[in-house]
């Protein structure tokens, strides 16, 4: 050994992340089993291997005990012979005979080898399993490394390789060799084969993830995130709410024009984000979750997580979605089972008013007019009759009608009814005023 070994040992520490003094170690282990294996043919003998970190400098010592009478030759030695090695020994102790590393034959040199290499790789995996165990839930940005056959995407994250499966994957997207996307770290596992890293395009949480980006009011914590559905490369609903009343949240996550939200779905592939308005009621917050469609009463059963919504028949299909997205994905957000139930179709002016107006059952006779009050009330839009009285005298020059006289015994009258039902006067003919006049004619009596 010699100072390019150390070298070598410190430009893989650099390259791989790995500690030189256990890389070190490593070593001195893989020069210890090789011994074991090849110099001693598995005999019980106890061997120690140094390596001197700053130097490279080599000692391999096989350790026997001081005893008066040898038992086990492979681990005890007399005391006559470790005393022409050390005068000073004693029964007892123990005695340290060096090994030249020249008994390490070409095999017992490639053994250690394929022993070092098999310990740097699992001190590689185990910290690549340790950084990315506690990045579980994180979002990162790999590069797409291969794509096989069965649909898989391996991505690069820098220290590790990572599989993204086609459940993970946003439907429609194509994946690039070279391409940089942004992937949720969702599963870490520490397999026999090595770090089992599962990463994904269509979780929630990359969505809550981007928009913390994007919106300044969601990162502060001005604005919070209470829930979100999503269905990858389709639609999501996002239910945000205010710790600020003076703060619109669904105002802040749109931003001017649609900028801010605009910014996260160019992300997902224009994947439609839908921003709702989160209530502590919860049948608010049902009838929230089934917008952009207006609907009417919701009926809640906490107990059983259903809700009962009645839809009119113009906005059942808007409740319902495309192939029923709208209602499942506001299932998913408020965690209700919804049943969506349309609401009965209006009646007629007629039969609505036939219906109000209808005697109810069990009704009493006050509720009904009787006969002699309809019988009064038909009276009001009656011509009363007319009173009897004497026709005027032949020859005299026309009196004028009574009030109670016909019209058509008048010549040239035109009656008309008044709210309280008396006629109004006639006209008067000329006849009339010509007698009028010759009576004021006359002399005074």
């Amino acid at each position: 050994m010699n100072e390019e070994f150390i070298t070598a040992l410190s430009q893989l520490e650099l390259e791989r992340g790995l500690d030189k003094r256990e890389l070190l170690t490593s070593f001195e282990e893989a020069l210890h089993q090789a011994y074991i294996r090849n110099i001693a043919h598995n005999r019980e003998v106890e061997v120690e291997v140094h390596i001197d970190p700053e130097s490279g400098a080599l000692d391999v010592l096989e350790i026997k005990r001081i005893v008066e009478s040898v038992e086990n030759p492979d681990r005890e030695v007399t005391l006559a012979e470790a005393r022409e090695i050390d005068p000073n020994a004693e029964v007892g102790g123990e005695m340290e005979f060096p090994v030249d590393f020249q008994q390490y034959s070409r095999i017992a040199v490639q053994t250690a080898k394929q022993v070092f290499l098999q310990k740097t790789r699992e001190k590689e995996r185990q910290k690549v399993y340790d950084e990315y165990r506690d990045r579980l839930g994180d979002v990162i940005t790999a590069l797409v490394q291969r794509v096989d056959n069965k649909g898989n995407v391996f991505v690069d994250l820098g220290r590790g390789e990572a599989i993204m499966p086609a459940r993970e994957q946003i439907p429609g997207e194509r994946y690039t060799v070279g391409t940089r996307l942004k992937v949720f770290i969702s599963k870490v596992e520490l397999t026999p084969r090595g770090p089992s890293i599962l990463v994904s395009r269509g979780a929630p949480e990359l969505l809550a993830y981007l928009m913390r980006q994007e919106i300044p009011e969601i990162a502060d914590g001005t604005v919070e995130i209470k829930a979100i559905a999503r269905e990858a490369g389709q639609r999501s609903k996002v239910a945000v709410a205010s710790r600020n009343s003076n703060v619109d949240p669904i105002g802040a996550c749109i931003g001017h024009r649609g900028n801010r939200i605009q910014a996260v779905t160019g992300e997902l592939q224009r994947e439609r984000v839908d921003i709702i308005q989160w209530d502590s009621n919860s049948k608010e917050f049902v009838r929230n979750a089934l917008s952009p469609a207006r609907v009417g009463a919701i009926e809640l059963d906490t107990k059983g997580g259903k809700a009962t919504v009645t839809v009119n028949s113009d906005q059942l299909s808007l409740a319902i979605g495309k192939g029923g997205q709208n209602v499942r994905l506001a299932a998913r957000l408020t965690g209700f089972k919804i049943d969506l139930v349309e609401a009965q179709p209006a009646q007629s002016l007629d039969q609505a008013l036939a219906a109000a107006s209808a005697t109810p059952k069990g009704a009493t006779a006050r509720s009904a007019p009787s006969d002699s009050a309809q019988a009064k009330f038909d009276s009001l839009f009656k011509a009363p009759e007319a009173p009897a009285s004497t026709a005027p005298a032949e020859g005299e020059p026309g009196g004028e009608a009574t009030p109670g006289q016909a019209a058509e015994n008048v010549p040239g009258a035109a009656a008309s009814a008044e709210p309280d039902g008396e006629k109004a006067p006639a006209d008067r003919d000329q006849s009339d005023s010509e007698a009028e006049e010759e009576q004021s004619d006359r002399p005074p009596a």
